[in-house]
Formats: C-alpha cells, sequence, structure tokens
C-alpha cells in the first residue's frame, strides 16, 4: 500500500497547476477569446545569443519586433538566450478582476513550451516580475526539441501552445510605491536560457533552475513572442493626453545632446532614462517653466535604443530614444 500513497505524493507535487489548453481546468486564452480588449502596439527587443555558452554563433535573429505588435497570428520574434522584449500600450494595463494580459508564443505542441519571465513597470524604469515557478526536474537537460509540462509550469510565458496565451493577474504582484497596478505602461519578457549548467543557469521565484529545451542553436533560438493581449485596460487621462501634446522630446536619434520642450505647467521634471534590460542609466531632476527647453547630454550612454520616462505632478511622459 505504501507504493500507491507515494505515488499520490509525488502527483500532488508536480503537477499541481493547470494543464494544457483545452483541458479541463486549463487557464490558456484562445487568442479570439472577447476578453481582449486591446493588443500591444510597440515592441523592441533586446536579442540574446542563439547559444549563450557559444557566443560567436551570433545573436538570434528570427522575426522583426512588429511582428509581437497586435492580435495574435503565429507571426514573431525571436528573442535568443536571455533576450528581452519591452511592450507598450495605447492605454495602460490596469488591474481587474481575474488575469489582466496575456502572452502569446509559438510552440507547435502541448509539451514542447520555450519559456519565458514576465515583468510590468508603471514609471518605466522599476521592473517587478511575477513569482515563476518551474518544476521541471534538473537532473538531466531538456535537449533542443526537448518536452515540457505544463502542469510544472506557473507564471511563465510559453506555457501554452500558439493561439493560447498565458494569463497573468496584476493583483499577484505586491504592493510597492514605486508599481501603480492600474497604470502598467510596460511589459518586459524575458527569455529564460533553459541550462540547467550553474554557469548559464536562469532560477525561478523558488530558487530552482529552469530547465527549459536548450541549446536552441537557430536563428529562432529563445522565446518566440507572438503577442501580448489586454485584458483590463485603464483610461488615458484628459490630463496625461494633453500634456503629452505639450511635451517635444528631440531629435531622435540623438548622438549627443537629448532636448525636452516643457510643456504649460510649471514645476518639477523628472527624466528617467533605462537601457532594455531596465536597468538605469541616467537620471535628471528639475525644476521647469511653461515652454522650457531642457539639454540632456548622451555622452556616457553607448550606442543603443532606450527608453525614458518623463515624470511630473499628474501625468507620465513615457517615450523611446536611439544613440547611433
Amino acid at each position: 500500500m505504501l507504493l500507491p500513497i507515494l505515488s499520490g505524493v509525488f502527483a500532488s507535487v508536480f503537477s499541481q497547476y493547470p494543464p494544457p489548453a483545452g483541458q479541463e481546468g486549463s487557464t490558456a486564452i484562445h487568442r479570439d477569446s472577447s476578453v481582449f480588449v486591446n493588443w500591444a502596439t510597440v515592441c523592441m527587443v533586446g536579442r540574446g545569443p542563439v547559444n549563450i555558452a557559444e557566443p560567436s554563433l551570433g545573436l538570434a535573429s528570427a522575426g522583426t519586433p512588429d511582428n509581437a505588435t497586435g492580435i495574435a497570428d503565429n507571426q514573431i520574434v525571436s528573442l535568443g538566450d536571455g533576450g528581452t522584449a519591452v511592450m507598450t500600450f495605447e492605454k495602460p494595463v490596469a488591474n481587474g478582476t481575474g488575469p489582466d494580459f496575456a502572452v502569446f508564443e509559438n510552440g507547435f505542441s502541448d509539451d514542447f513550451l520555450e519559456l519565458a519571465f514576465v515583468e510590468v513597470s508603471s514609471n518605466g524604469i522599476d521592473f517587478f516580475r511575477f513569482d515563476a515557478v518551474s518544476l521541471t526536474p534538473t537532473d538531466e537537460q531538456v535537449g533542443a526539441f526537448g518536452l515540457l509540462d505544463a502542469t510544472r509550469l506557473h507564471n511563465l510565458a510559453g506555457k501554452y501552445r500558439v493561439d493560447y496565451g498565458t494569463p497573468f493577474d496584476l493583483e499577484e504582484l505586491t504592493g510597492d510605491p514605486n508599481l501603480d497596478k492600474n497604470h502598467i505602461t510596460i511589459i518586459r519578457i524575458v527569455d529564460v536560457v533553459g541550462s540547467i549548467d550553474d554557469d548559464y543557469a536562469t532560477y525561478d521565484s523558488q530558487g530552482n533552475k529552469v530547465n527549459d529545451p536548450w541549446p536552441t542553436a537557430f536563428e529562432s533560438s529563445g522565446f518566440d513572442l507572438d503577442a501580448v493581449g489586454v485584458i483590463h485596460e485603464g483610461p488615458q487621462s484628459v490630463n496625461n493626453q494633453n500634456a503629452h501634446s505639450r511635451i517635444r522630446v528631440y531629435p531622435n536619434p540623438a548622438s549627443e545632446v537629448l532636448y525636452i520642450q516643457s510643456g504649460e505647467t510649471p514645476g518639477i521634471m523628472h527624466v528617467l532614462i533605462g537601457d532594455l534590460s531596465g536597468k538605469r542609466v541616467l537620471e535628471k531632476v528639475t525644476g521647469t517653466f511653461s515652454g522650457m527647453k531642457i539639454g540632456i547630454p548622451l555622452d556616457d550612454l553607448k550606442p543603443g535604443i532606450y527608453m525614458g520616462t518623463i515624470i511630473t505632478e499628474g501625468y507620465s511622459h513615457p517615450f523611446k530614444v536611439i544613440r547611433p
């Protein structure tokens, strides 16, 4: 009688999360579901290598960032090992009842799954990661075309096959003064490398190595992002709309100095600029008056794409800038 009891214990430990799409208890959401009210409108990608252990092979290159905007349609952008995608929206994502958004990948079956962490930000600089859990055994590496069990995965994008989104609920995130759950302006997708090698492994919220198909040393390496669908969104306030129309950020690209032409309302302007990994690389706080032009030197920034946020009383204004 001991063996059946132990078998039941192991089953409860390793099969505690929802099953694949179409099965009873699954949380997968089909791309055509009426729950979606909007989709990401801008995607910026920082590609990772096709094989982090052999950087000479170059970066993932399949697809373009624009493929990940709009409705899920199986047109993707590949992130590569540890690559990132920064998604922005027409209106902020908001915390409602149940899941608030879903992330789509193009896995071709219920068990060939490539995974990613999901993070959100309401100010463009401070990011908060959903507590992800991977209970896939780590005594043996899942190979390039190896299979995973969805019931051992939680809060990892890519848990479900193509056409089905993995849902995320903002209510799960702990309270923090730097996170406004009703005004999420950026969702960041971070590829799980998937290696169980100590030199390259990534870890879930419980300290487990996340074991997924690796290496996938092709141009389509890593997480293949299809889309991010919005279930709950907040309004774009009139004050915010007016503020956006009054602020100018130029030139773009900007090689030496970035200029910000302030709006009509005087006050304190807080300018934050971060790279695509979320690392804060520049910060400036200044008082403003109507029509004031502020110059921000970019000498210390490497060439690349940066995300910025202008925060002042009553509104925030996100922007992106390219330094050639």
